[in-house]
């Protein structure tokens, strides 16, 4: 993901109406279902990061996120997810 134009920050509201402001970290499709990677905003420019994956899904025209449930899948999408986050920090290195 390229950072030349800015951080993508969205607000997300949980089942309890509690709001979070994620970063937008990527975005991948694996097995035909699109899955996004976020950064909570409190600890985007620190050293520890806080990655949440979502799966997501189209209804009625609008992308809606819903947890990944399946431990197996979870870890799968998460390490794919760092290898691309790795990789991209490596090319803005190298430049």
């Amino acid at each position: 993901m390229s950072m030349d134009y800015g951080n993508d920050y969205i607000t997300v509201t949980d089942d309890d109406g509690t709001e979070y402001e994620l970063e937008h970290l990527d975005t991948l499709t694996y097995e035909d279902e699109t899955y996004m990677a976020f950064a909570t905003s409190e600890t985007a420019d620190t050293d520890e990061v806080e990655v949440i994956l979502f799966h997501v899904v189209e209804e009625d025209g609008e992308e809606l996120f819903e947890s990944i449930d399946d431990d197996e899948l979870m870890e799968k999408i998460y390490a794919i997810f760092m290898d691309r986050i790795d990789d991209s920090f490596d090319e803005e290195e190298q430049e």
